[in-house]
This record gives structure tokens, sequence and C-alpha cells, in this order.
């Protein structure tokens, strides 16, 4: 319960910061009436868009069944743990030109009369993070046989990100969207790496991959992962108790790939000393 409480509030209050600048931003223009119907609008539609695709996922999976269902649940975790990824390293690169170039398109769409353009700008922004979510929670209720008081995970999620969002528009010098990003961000890649754990514990069990040691050490009397404390853990990180050697190697492999991608690049990027522009050479007259 308490990753997919952590899946909804973050995601929400992501597309609420999308929602909020071009809220913001529509509230200068004379011609704001007219384009918040739009904004409300693609809004709209992007959660429709998420509601289909929740549909159609549930559409296979009850179509499904043994074998085929297996391996419908494993692709789902293993399509979440890629997104998890690729959404921290999209926010990572554009992160700090998000609100600039999203006020940007909107400002081309509105001085070219284009409210149909704004709208499917607003609803591609909002359902990209619905859908995520409805893909986040899938994978997660594959890993876990399901999701317990889904209901009340939505409506506690939504009303954290609520508060958040407020919380972060009051300005405040503690907290920030900066630190909001940083902290989710290290949160989400250990969530997509404990979804990848359980991605390729459930190729073992279905014989596809050795699981060469099993168990590699067993610390179980010090963290149970059936504990409930160490339960959470385990949904989070991807700790074992009673760790094959194949899992243990994968999650080193991903968490060495996502250093070198993110971390790594981010320190080279930040104490690489800027070069001085090299100046013409100077000719005297006559040479």
């Amino acid at each position: 319960m308490g990753n997919a409480l952590f899946i909804v509030w973050r995601e929400s209050a992501e597309a609420m910061l999308v929602v909020g600048i071009l809220y913001a931003w529509l509230r200068q223009r004379p011609d704001a009436a007219v384009g918040m119907r739009f904004l409300w609008g693609g809004v709209a539609a992007g959660l429709a868009l998420a509601f289909t695709l929740a549909l159609v996922m549930l559409g296979i999976a009850s179509s499904l069944s043994g074998t085929g269902l297996d391996y419908f649940q494993l692709a789902m975790m293993l399509v979440a743990s890629a997104l998890i990824v690729q959404m921290v390293v999209w926010m990572r690169r554009h992160g700090r030109t998000f609100k600039k170039d999203l006020e940007s398109s909107m400002a081309k769409n509105a001085s070219a009369a284009n409210w149909w353009g704004l709208l499917i700008v607003v609803a591609l922004a909002v359902g990209r993070e619905t859908a995520e979510t409805v893909v986040f929670l899938y994978g997660l209720a594959a890993d876990k046989g399901g999701i317990a008081n889904l209901p009340i995970v939505l409506v506690l999620g939504l009303a954290a990100a609520f508060a958040t969002f407020w919380v972060l528009q009051q300005g405040s010098r503690i907290v920030s969207w900066r630190l909001f990003f940083r902290v989710s961000e290290i949160l989400l890649l250990l969530l997509a790496g404990a979804l990848l754990v359980s991605g390729v514990e459930k190729l073992i069990s279905l014989d596809v991959l050795p699981s060469l040691v099993d168990p590699v050490w067993d610390t179980s009397r010090v963290l149970d992962d059936s504990g409930r404390i160490g339960g959470l853990i385990a949904s989070f990180t991807g700790y074992r108790s009673r760790p094959g050697l194949l899992p243990l190697l994968v999650l080193a492999a991903y968490w060495g790939t996502v250093w070198a991608t993110l971390f790594r690049g981010s320190r080279k990027a930040a104490v690489a000393p800027k070069r001085a522009p090299v100046a013409p050479p100077v000719t005297r007259a006559g040479h």
C-alpha cells in the first residue's frame, strides 16, 4: 500500500504542477476565459486517456489465464520499471527549462488562436502522468498480487498531492519543487529497482532464467522481507532476506547504470571548468 500511495501522490503532484503553470499563465492573458475552457478540457481529455488505458489493460488481463497472464503481468512490471527510469532521466534533463518550454508552447498556440493545440498539449501532459500512474499501479499489483484498499490509496494520494502542491506554491524556503523532485526521484529509482528484481524473480519462477546460487545469504533473523517493516523495505528497494545471485547481479547492474547515467553525468557537468574563449591569432601588419 505504501508504494502505491507514493506513486499516486508523486504523479498527481507533477500533473498539478503542469496544470498550475498553465493556469497561472492563462490568468495573465486578456482572453483567459476562452483559454480556461480549453485548459480544463485538456485535463478532462488527459484523464479520459488514462481511464481508457486502464480499461484496455484490465480487458487484456481478464482475457488471459495461466502462463499467458503470468507473462502479461511480468511485461507490465518490467515496463513500469523502465518507464520510471525514463521519467526520472527526462525530468533531470528538462526539469530546469520545463516551465519555460511549456509556456513557450502555449504562447505559440495562443498567438495563432490555436486553442485546440493548447488542449492537445494539456491532454498529452496530463495524460502522460495519469497513464504512467495506471501502468505503475498495475505493475505494483502484479508484483504483490493486488493493491489493498485501492480506492483509499487513490483518495489519500490525491489529497496528499493537493496539500503538497499548496505548500510548494507558497514559495517556502524549506520545501521547494527542486527538493520535491530530488527526493521523489530517489524513491522512484528505488521502486524501479524493486520492480526489476521482482521481474527477474518471476522469470526464474517461470524457468526462463536460472537462479544461479540461491540463497546467497540469509538475513531473515535480522530483517525478514515477509514481515511488516521488512516487506515495506523490500517493496521499495528490492531487498531480500534470502536473495538469489542472479537478482543481486541484475540489481547491481541496474544501479551501476543509473549512477553512470544520472549522478555521474550530473557531477561531471557541475565540476567541469568553463573553457575561456580562444582569442583569434594576432597578426602584425605586413605579415
